[in-house]
């Protein structure tokens, strides 16, 4: 056997022929010690030591080989992570879904060499492809396609893998992040919506006591000079009657007053609860515009303070525009679970029905400072039914 046939032989099969040699070489020894020949037994020695150092040799070159090859397969594993992490840093910083896909897509075809295509959640794979899907808590989003001439091994297909289950939680953070970014732009822009309200609300009230208390009260200072003066006269008679009329005047300011300091937050409704305020409420109207309310508010005094507050202006405002509206002869509210700890509020009046949308802005700016909901439909019997909506985290607090 020349040298070059020896090195196209296994490596364990070399290995095996030169411990043979060796053992040949011991036995030639051996034998020539035990006929007495010392030129048989030193040759043997000799073929003995010189196979050792051929097997010695062999044994070191093939682990340095082996070692090389380990060496280069850590080497491409490596490179590898490497190009994959940067892929995934790459999907990563997409900040919506499709680009999240697009990004995954590309470098899914740079990172195993092959043809690679996103497919539409339902939509079926090629024969010959590796086809990966991508879910998110259950949903499918689509799959990834791999296709090539060489088939995918398995550490190929558990790094495709890898990368399909990165795709789908990069695709899961983009849509957070989009969800924060409306929810923040939503919470920003009713934040706004409360501070105008706010300064509507101080303008009406300014309006309000400028038009009203304050024009009354500096009548009634005038009418109390005419009052000295008259008395100052000695018109007694006179002074007496306007005196009646500042009196009356006086009488009607501390009242408008009074319904103002109730109408801003009703003192029933903070010391005696919800239910008692919405009754005084409905006498109150019912009385002095004959119309009969209906209640069923109980289900209203286990909520939070918040809630019941802007349930019961909303209630004020919806009874109070509807009687503008055309007095209705008979009203109904009803306040209940609506599921999931949702609490609704339905008002319901017999009027004449409001067509105008624009007419229940202020009001569903209220709700919706609380994230609520409010829908205007019409009602059975004609008029109109009003129905606010306000979330468990809102109603229980």
């Amino acid at each position: 056997m020349n040298s070059r046939t020896f090195q196209q032989l296994p490596s364990a099969t070399r290995a095996v022929l030169l411990l043979a040699v060796v053992a040949a070489a011991a036995v030639v020894s051996l034998a020539g010690l035990a006929i007495s020949s010392s030129w048989l037994a030193f040759f043997g020695l000799g073929a003995a030591i010189v196979g050792a150092a051929a097997f010695a040799l062999h044994l070191i070159v093939t682990e340095r080989r082996r070692h090389e090859v380990v060496e280069e397969e850590l080497s491409a594993q490596s490179s590898f992570l490497e190009s994959l992490i940067e892929s995934m840093g790459s999907i990563a910083a997409a900040h919506d879904p499709d680009g999240v896909l697009e990004r995954t897509r590309r470098e899914a075809k740079e990172l195993f060499g092959a043809k690679a295509s996103i497919l539409r959640p339902g939509e079926g794979g090629a024969a010959d492809a590796v086809v990966l899907p991508l879910r998110i808590r259950g949903e499918a989003i689509g799959s990834l396609q791999l296709v090539r001439a060489e088939a995918f091994d398995r550490e190929e297909l558990a790094r495709a893998t890898l990368l399909a289950d990165f795709t789908c939680r990069a695709i899961e953070n983009a849509r957070l992040v989009a969800e924060a970014q409306v929810r923040e732009a939503e919470r920003a822009r009713l934040s706004d919506q409360l501070i105008i309200a706010e300064q509507e609300e101080r303008r009406r009230l300014a309006l309000f006591l400028h038009d009203g208390p304050v024009q009354s009260l500096s009548g009634i200072s005038l009418m109390l000079d005419a009052v000295i003066d008259s008395l100052e006269g000695n018109r007694l008679e006179e002074a007496a009657g306007v005196l009646d009329k500042a009196l009356q005047r006086h009488r009607d300011t501390i009242r408008s007053l009074r319904d103002l300091s109730f109408n801003i937050e009703p003192v029933v409704l903070r010391d005696q609860g919800f239910g008692t305020a919405v009754r005084a409420f409905a006498e109150q109207v019912g009385l002095s515009n004959q119309i009969q309310i209906d209640l069923d508010v109980e289900a209203a005094d286990g909520l939070a303070e918040n809630a019941r507050v802007a349930i019961y202006q909303i209630i004020r405002d919806v009874v109070n525009q509807a009687i503008r509206r055309g007095p209705p002869t008979r009203i109904s509210i009803r306040v209940a679970e609506a599921g999931d700890g949702a609490v609704e509020a339905v008002i319901t009046d017999d009027g004449a029905g409001e067509r105008r949308r624009a007419s229940f802005d202020d009001i569903e700016e209220r709700a919706r400072t609380l994230s609520g909901r409010l829908d205007v439909e019409a009602g059975e019997n004609g008029g109109t039914m009003v129905r606010v909506v306000l979330p468990s985290y809102v109603a229980h607090g």
